[in-house]
């Protein structure tokens, strides 16, 4: 009897080969294929753990240059000491943080394989016989994801953090300190003596103060990078409209393999369903439902870089070669014009890298660099890698080849664990924008919104009802009327991009001014990097017309409402700084209006850290009285992001000690949310009671003396604070000045006016009774 015959294809030629060779054949090229993949991801390896360990030394080395900062009991409370202990973080609590880190980060990086394929392919790109097409995008997936992901985000990005924070803000946070950019209006020198605000060594680079210089020298340039810096943060906000639209319609259309009946309009209403449901659960904050984010997404990507490991043996072996950046010359060379299109999705391949940086804040660094380098980054490489496979014996399927490329066994488990993917993907970009608004509220770029804390031991996790159901119904407006995940994505791209140009034009700053880095170094980052963004970028202003106009109206909305914001604000300071009354003269014109005193303690509150402010003057003229024990209090933003509460407050007096006048600055970092107001008047009363117990005494008191005058006063304070409380606000309403232009007053008159008119009052967000509230009204002409 003749042996079996089993007909084997080559590119080549077709031979006919008996069943024991055959098997031989396939063993061999198995287990070359194998090695060839060993290889491939034992080199990846090495460069990452060579990376890891390099950049972990420089780290060490800048820590100790710099010193350690010593850490405060109630900074600990915080929750920011870890950023502060990383020399002594122990390695179960790094593993610990970097499993954690995995249901809270990457849930968006994680979700990108649900789409990146069926984007890319979704224009006029056509696949060919000898596959160079699919080669080459998984070429530029994986090139993309470790030169932008891994080298520029995980080994140089996350070192850029301002006291263990990181994010827009946070780069912008120590320009505005280092070089002075943008000094908030009431700024002090005594800021700059905070525990958090530290500036490392005073030596300066020649090229540090040549862009000082510039800066120092062309005013406009700082209100065009203030511009710049709220560009890239409307598009991080845009981001989080995409974000769960694209992920949850991605994951919901899966069921249209299993049931091809189903019309689109449910898969639209299925997915409209779980995204209310993702946003209504957002009150009850993200601790509540935390405990089982990281199971999920690490299962997720378990699941997805198994079954890219099925699909690279089974289908195609040779994806492996498409390692070699050579494919991305050969698929660029052969598609010319569509293969440069096509590459705006690709970049969806590294959505949510931004989010690594942006919740440093939660983790520290060197936990979010181990669970992307050793787990996240090799998951989605071999999953990417399978699903190529995948394509490349199964072109028909290029629209739906994620869920086409799962074995019919695990198919519903998967999609499953999917759209739990997508929802914790959804969960990190809302709660990533609720502490951006958070941030452009405190540096007065944002009008005044409610902020809640969903936890009483974790700082930072803040819910925000406006903003929460504003991102709702734009979320289910785009998902309604798009319905197409392609034109999504175009948009999503062009989103992406831009974080990203922005995020790498302000490392260069801070390598510059604050690293103090050679040109040479600065110039090397900013071109291998930003070129490639660059090249990124480009292709998705291609796409505008295709879904890219999205992103666009989007960020120049927000970016209008903050710009105008922070200008109205602007103005209004300017007009209380140049109309400031004199103290001495109010007290001087005291008789001649019949002012008295009365019994209690009045809060003034102000945005002046200096002089009285004109609401105060007014006040005295119309109603000549006002409490025996007067505070002029300031509650201000600084340019750090905590601020601890032993140097929360600073009391100085107001004129000599007869007056009984004080003036008190509350100091916020830009990620603290003032919570505790609710006692804040002892608070405040114990800071001024220890002022006056520990003030030095004037030239001439004798030490009897002086000492019986400080108890008296003290005793005088405690009586007013039983006597009263009184909390006395200035309701100011700015109008443009009648020479203005038409502009100016288009956006003080009706745009400002309507964001003060509806935004949180300044007693709400100070939690100021209103049994004790006493407003003043007036107008500034700015």
């Amino acid at each position: 009897e003749k042996p079996a015959k089993f007909l084997l294809c080559t590119k080549s030629h077709t031979t006919l080969l008996p069943i024991f060779p055959q098997r031989l054949a396939y063993f061999s090229l198995f287990i070359s294929q194998l090695l060839s993949l060993s290889l491939s991801l034992s080199l990846s390896l090495h460069i990452i753990i060579f990376s890891l360990f390099l950049q972990i030394f420089l780290q060490t080395e800048n820590n100790t240059l710099l010193g350690a900062m010593n850490q405060s009991p109630s900074l600990i409370e915080q929750g920011i000491s870890r950023q502060h202990l990383k020399k002594t973080v122990s390695c179960a609590n790094v593993l610990t943080l970097a499993y954690q880190s995995l249901g809270v980060i990457y849930g968006d990086l994680s979700t990108s394989p649900l789409y990146v394929y069926k984007t890319t392919f979704s224009g006029k790109l056509s696949l060919h016989e000898d596959d160079e097409e699919i080669f080459g995008v998984f070429s530029f997936i994986f090139w993309t994801f470790t030169l932008i992901a891994l080298f520029k985000y995980v080994f140089i990005v996350l070192s850029a953090d301002d006291n263990g924070e990181g994010g827009t803000f946070a780069l912008y946070s120590l320009l505005c300190r280092y070089a002075k950019l943008r000094v908030l209006p009431n700024h002090q020198e005594m800021d700059e003596k905070l525990s958090t605000y530290a500036t490392g060594s005073p030596g300066e680079t020649r090229q540090s103060a040549a862009v000082k210089s510039f800066f120092e020298k062309h005013p406009k340039s700082q209100k065009g990078l203030l511009i710049f810096v709220l560009l890239g943060t409307c598009m991080a906000i845009g981001d989080s409209v995409l974000t769960p639209t694209i992920s949850v319609l991605s994951a919901v259309s899966g069921v249209k393999l299993k049931i091809p009946q189903l019309h689109e309009n449910y898969v639209v209403i299925i997915s409209c369903i779980i995204l209310v449901a993702i946003f209504s659960v957002q009150r009850f904050g993200t601790h509540r439902v935390a405990f089982i984010f990281a199971p999920i997404s690490t299962a997720w990507l378990l699941s997805i870089s198994s079954i890219g490991v099925y699909n690279t043996i089974k289908w195609n072996p040779h994806i492996v070669s498409a390692l070699s950046p050579v494919y991305m010359y050969k698929f660029l060379r052969n598609t010319g014009v569509e293969g440069w299109v096509s590459l705006g999705g690709v970049v969806l391949s590294i959505t949510g890298v931004e989010t690594m940086f942006a919740d440093l804040g939660h983790f520290s660094s060197l936990s979010i660099k181990v669970a992307f380098s050793f787990f996240v980054y090799p998951c989605l490489i071999l999953a990417y890698m399978g699903e190529a496979a995948f394509l490349s014996k199964h072109h028909e399927d290029i629209q739906r080849s994620f869920y086409k490329a799962i074995p019919e066994p695990v198919f519903w488990p998967v999609f499953i664990i999917a759209t739990f993917a997508a929802v914790i993907g959804s969960q990190a970009v809302i709660s990533a924008t609720f502490s951006i608004i958070s941030q452009c509220c405190a540096l007065d770029c944002f009008p005044r919104v409610k902020i809640i804390h969903t936890s009483s031991k974790i700082h930072g996790q803040i819910y925000i009802p406006e903003v929460n159901w504003m991102l709702m119904c734009l979320c289910l407006a785009v998902t309604v009327g798009l319905r197409d995940t392609n034109m999504i994505g175009h948009a999503y791209g062009l989103a992406v991009t831009s974080v990203m140009l922005v995020t790498t034009c302000l490392m260069s700053l801070v390598m510059t001014i604050v690293w103090k880095q050679r040109t040479i170094t600065v110039l090397a980052f900013l071109i291998s990097f930003g070129s490639v963004e660059l090249l990124y970028f480009s292709s998705c202003v291609y796409k505008i017309p295709e879904g890219g106009w999205i992103p666009i109206l989007l960020s120049l909305t927000f970016m209008s409402v903050m710009y105008i914001w922070n200008y109205g604000t602007t103005k209004k300071h300017e007009f209380d700084v140049e109309n400031k009354v004199s103290i001495d003269r109010i007290v001087a014109l005291g008789p001649s209006i019949g002012m008295v005193r009365v019994p209690g303690i009045g809060l003034v509150y102000t945005n002046l850290v200096t002089g009285v402010p004109a609401v105060f003057g007014h006040f005295v003229t119309n109603l000549p009285a006002f409490h025996r024990v007067l505070v002029f209090v300031c509650v201000k933003s600084v340019q750090v992001p905590y601020v601890g509460e032993e140097e929360r407050f600073v009391i100085s007096r107001v004129g000599p000690k007869e007056y009984g006048m004080f003036r008190s600055v509350v100091r916020y970092g830009y990620r603290d949310v003032p919570r505790e107001m609710y006692d804040f008047e002892s608070r405040l009363v114990s800071a001024i009671v220890e002022f006056v117990e520990t003030e030095p005494g004037t030239e001439g008191e004798e030490g009897c003396d002086s000492l019986r005058m400080r108890k008296e006063e003290t005793l005088e304070i405690m009586e007013a604070k039983e006597a009263g409380v009184a909390y006395i606000l200035g309701q100011s309403y700015a109008k443009a000045k009648q020479s203005s232009s038409v502009l100016k007053k288009l956006a003080v008159d009706v745009v400002f006016a309507f964001m003060s008119t509806n935004c949180r009052g300044t007693d709400v967000v100070l939690n100021v009774p209103h049994t004790s509230l006493l407003e003043v009204g007036m107008v500034y002409y700015v």
